[in-house]
């Protein structure tokens, strides 16, 4: 051991995450840490209400560094409940879920040792951060029947199969596309359009789609907005591929700009992925987080 015990760090991780064994490397990570003067202490992640309790209780003098060790739901909750409590502390990830989209902003390796290290290291990035409402959201917030296939996925199917789980149950779910009237009003006018969903992203990728939003960056201090507009569903099909490949942008079934800051409207029963109601006051928080990465800007 390299001196005395001389940082405690946090360790929050979702047990049942991804493939469900990232338990089976604590002792490892404890390990490690102890080994570089660090006392990790570990948070098993249960309801919101619990984890958002003991984050507001964080004495900010005793603990230097927080890790989540989770997939893109439990990194959210944590880093939107660290917002919500004004903790300013570094934040490392484990990506040990089924997409890992945030993570994958910070080239953060699935390998267990790599995100070790890069988890005892002080170098950070400031991320941007989104606001729905009262709601904040880190990588991407949507409206629609998307947000229909995400919850319908079940827990044991993205685990097994993982971003496999979502295009399956979203071809499942096409027949019952309708589209919406949605009215969008940002400081260059408004759009009104019937869509099927609407995506607002911080960063490039969502639900395992790695060029969803190429132009993204999630420091920039704007949000890409798509807007993906009624079609037949047989076109569907094709865009889905399209989005594969990063090609939609350029799709007549898409519309697509840039804003800091916009007001959605809907008449519609539709829903909506934060639990937000409608009109919509989406805004742009800049450099809000410090995650921890090996990339040095």
């Amino acid at each position: 051991m390299k001196g005395g015990l001389c940082l405690e760090v946090l360790l929050i991780y979702n047990p049942v995450s991804g493939s469900a064994n990232f338990t089976n490397n604590l002792s490892t990570i404890i390990g490690r840490f102890q080994h570089h003067g660090h006392q990790i202490i570990p948070y098993r992640t249960g309801d919101k209400t619990g984890m958002d309790k003991m984050i507001s209780s964080i004495d900010t003098n005793r603990i230097k560094k927080i890790i989540v060790a989770g997939g893109d739901g439990t990194v959210n909750m944590v880093a939107t409940s660290m917002l919500s409590h004004n903790i300013d502390l570094p934040l490392a990830i484990f990506p040990v879920g089924t997409a890992n989209d945030y993570a994958g902003h910070f080239n953060i390796s699935n390998d267990i040792d790599a995100m070790i290290n890069t988890a005892l290291g002080d170098n950070y990035i400031l991320s941007d951060v989104g606001m729905m409402n009262d709601k904040y959201f880190i990588n991407v917030a949507s409206l629609g029947f998307l947000v229909d296939v995400s919850q319908k996925t079940e827990t044991r199917l993205k685990n097994s199969l993982g971003t496999l789980a979502y295009y399956i149950k979203g071809l499942e779910e096409l027949p019952n596309f309708r589209p919406i009237n949605v009215k969008i009003s940002d400081k260059n006018g408004i759009i009104e359009e019937n869509i099927f969903f609407m995506l607002i992203m911080n960063g490039k990728s969502a639900g395992g789609f790695k060029k969803l939003a190429p132009y993204a960056s999630i420091s920039d201090g704007l949000l890409e907005i798509m807007l993906f507009k009624e079609c037949p569903i047989y076109e569907m099909i094709t865009l889905l591929i399209k989005v594969s490949n990063g090609e939609h942008i350029n799709s007549p079934y898409v519309t697509y700009f840039q804003s800091e800051e916009l007001v959605i409207e809907c008449n519609s029963d539709v829903g909506i992925e934060k639990g937000a109601d409608f009109p919509l006051h989406i805004r742009l928080l800049p450099q809000r987080l410090k995650i921890i990465t090996d990339i040095h800007k």
